[in-house]
């Protein structure tokens, strides 16, 4: 089990949130992975944990986890939001297009233009995030190959 998971369940409960075996099952998927999955990526790799397991329960798990603060939305470009797991403070996403490992960076030195870009549009600047998208080494790699 990964360490996350079981305070991702801890924290679960102690909100009033019944631990079943499937959404443990969600919880140990998304909290042990390292790119960013499709609610239909949680569901079919929880499935096999949890054959009972329902998609209803892995989107409603997801809500709940999103709302306690231990999941965030991955924006893709084909449709469907993707989720992954918060890894401390706030940061920033870097995301493969092809395999969709995701690499967290911070961002602390830019602050001052997203404040900047605020005081210019007139807005009060609350909360921000970031997400660049293009593909990693291993997958630049793997398309030089293909295209030699």
């Amino acid at each position: 089990m990964n360490p996350f998971s079981s305070e991702w369940n801890g924290k679960l409960k102690r909100n009033g949130y019944r631990l079943t075996s499937s959404r443990r099952a969600v919880v140990d998927v998304i909290a042990g992975s390292q790119s960013s999955l499709s609610a239909t990526d949680i569901f079919l790799e929880a499935r096999q944990q949890c054959p009972g397991l329902g998609l209803v329960t892995v989107y409603r798990t997801l809500e709940k986890l999103e709302n306690l603060g231990l999941i965030q939305r991955v924006h893709q470009d084909e449709a469907c939001h993707s989720y992954i797991a918060i890894r401390g403070e706030h940061q920033h996403l870097m995301i493969c297009e092809a395999c969709k490992r995701t690499v967290y960076f911070n961002g602390d030195d830019l602050y001052p233009l997203i404040m900047q870009m605020g005081e210019k549009c007139g807005y009060k600047i609350q909360h921000h995030w970031l997400q660049l998208s293009g593909l990693c080494d291993k997958c630049q790699t793997i398309l030089k190959e293909k295209t030699n």
